[in-house]
């Protein structure tokens, strides 16, 4: 017999063999006895042909996958899905749809899809749209959205709503979510802005409305923690090829030739990773996980000079947060400045390691440096079909937990099934590349580069932390 316990905001469902259900809030848990109303699925051409129209209310989605026979269930998440009632009349729902921080491919896709599922499947008639990030509630007036307005609008790259960050005044938001009748929000947008609905949902809760807050994760640095992936991923690591694809030509068309490719990945370095990974190019990776040193035996200048007279050229892939430390002792100063999301602003590693390139070998030999940041570029393409096809469910599953009466919580894939996380898992921790894990390890065998460690590290047996002989195996 699984039971049901609240502690500190966070509800818990817990059953035999160690099975354990993070759950995500429900109106009927503030709300006494809300109306609830046939799901208009049931009667929707589109699904006559499926077997079984609704998820079962008992289906749940592991964490983790991979177990011993002896192992506990283990956390679980609720199923998305449609269910078989609905807690909102389709004729009495405002939605409205808000994007906020970087741009990322698929947010149009997102878009749409959301006024799609809701007029197609549920037959909700007033969406609107917040204009320019969260500010927008208070700020700048809505549009109306419909399937006339949203009908290409995933051709395209950005966002018809426009975005901002920062402007998170939690009570004017949901002052202006109660004065325009809104009853549905949709907010696309990273770790910070789910930390933002998370704060709109509890205030929302706190008034006791009848208001559902849907979170649908946006980062193209993959950094979102629980899920498989976040959309716009796929499209970034496959436009990052045509970067490295040009370093490479530069690189292999001039003597000693160097291609520089600077890549997203602020605290994450996944898609400097799967970019390198797949274009079986790169010499060398350099992410913000993985540690690395210049100067003296085993660091990347000796790494560098090593593959230029093996091979005549070499590529190099940089993320945006690599080497931070480095370039800050470097200048003799760390930068304190924070965008208007509170993330720190960074330096720009990709030309200060381009200089001190040019400067170690300036005296050694002719290097031919070629320097390449697409980031800009890739962050504004439309999105390529594996992530449309992600977006679409996402914006789908979102949809359907919204209108079963689910609140507070993002939508995301785990373990190849679409479930409802709780906020709080979403925003208690970034999502990085485990330096001790085999991917990392697949990479240093694929390019074949050092792991960079520092020397005393190597001959330090009892390092603290155990990474330092994991990343030696």
């Amino acid at each position: 017999m699984a039971t049901s316990a609240l502690n500190s905001d966070k509800k818990i469902v817990t059953g035999p063999a160690g099975y354990v259900l993070e759950d995500v809030p429900h109106f009927s848990d503030y709300i006494p006895n809300p109306p609830t109303y046939p799901n208009p699925l049931q009667d929707n051409a589109a699904y006559s042909v499926v077997k079984q129209y609704f998820v079962d209310e008992d289906d749940t989605v592991p964490q983790k996958i991979v177990v011993h026979p002896d192992s506990p269930r283990g956390t679980h998440f609720r199923r998305a899905g449609p269910r078989q009632r609905v807690y909102f009349d389709s004729d009495d729902v405002v939605a409205c749809i808000v994007t906020c921080g970087g741009l990322c491919p698929g947010l149009n896709t997102v878009i749409r899809e959301i006024v799609c599922g809701l007029s197609y499947m549920y037959g909700v008639k007033k969406i609107l749209g917040i204009e320019g990030g969260y500010r927008g509630f208070y700020a700048r007036n809505t549009i109306d959205l419909d399937l006339k307005t949203v009908n290409d609008i995933h051709k395209r790259g950005g966002t018809i709503l426009g975005t901002s960050r920062g402007g998170h005044d939690t009570t004017k938001i949901v002052d202006s979510i109660q004065d325009r009748g809104i009853n549905q929000v949709y907010i696309i947008g990273g770790d910070g802005s789910q930390k933002g609905a998370a704060a709109i949902f509890e205030e929302i809760r706190r008034r006791g409305l009848k208001v559902a807050v849907a979170g649908i994760p946006k980062t193209i640095d993959n950094d979102i923690p629980i899920i498989d992936r976040s959309f716009g991923f796929d499209t970034a690591v496959e436009e990052a090829q045509r970067a490295i694809n040009a370093a490479h030509v530069e690189a292999t068309s001039f003597e000693n030739g160097i291609g520089l490719v600077k890549l997203m990945g602020r605290y994450s370095g996944f898609i400097a990773m799967y970019a390198t990974l797949a274009s079986r190019d790169v010499d060398c990776c350099l992410i913000p996980e993985s540690p690395f040193f210049l100067e003296s035996k085993g660091g990347l200048f000796e790494f560098i000079g090593k593959r230029l007279k093996e091979n005549g050229h070499m590529v190099i892939v940089i993320a945006e947060g690599a080497g931070q430390d480095l370039l800050s002792e470097s200048n003799e100063q760390s930068t304190t400045l924070k965008d208007a999301s509170g993330n720190k602003l960074l330096q720009d590693v990709g030309l200060w390691i381009s200089q001190r390139i040019k400067d170690h070998f300036a005296k050694k030999m002719t290097l031919n440096l070629k320097y390449i940041d697409p980031t800009y570029m890739i962050r504004a393409v439309p999105s390529n079909a594996s992530d449309n096809v992600c977006c679409t469910l996402l914006a789908q599953s979102a949809v359907h937990g919204v209108m079963a009466g689910y609140n507070g919580f993002t939508v995301g894939l785990v373990n190849g099934r679409h479930t409802y996380i709780p906020f709080y898992r979403i925003t208690e921790k970034q999502n990085k590349v485990v330096i001790t894990d085999r991917m990392w390890a697949r990479l240093l065998s694929s390019t074949n580069q050092p792991s960079f460690m520092k020397h005393d590290d190597i001959h330090e047996p009892n390092h603290s932390g155990g990474e330092a002989g994991a990343m030696n195996w």
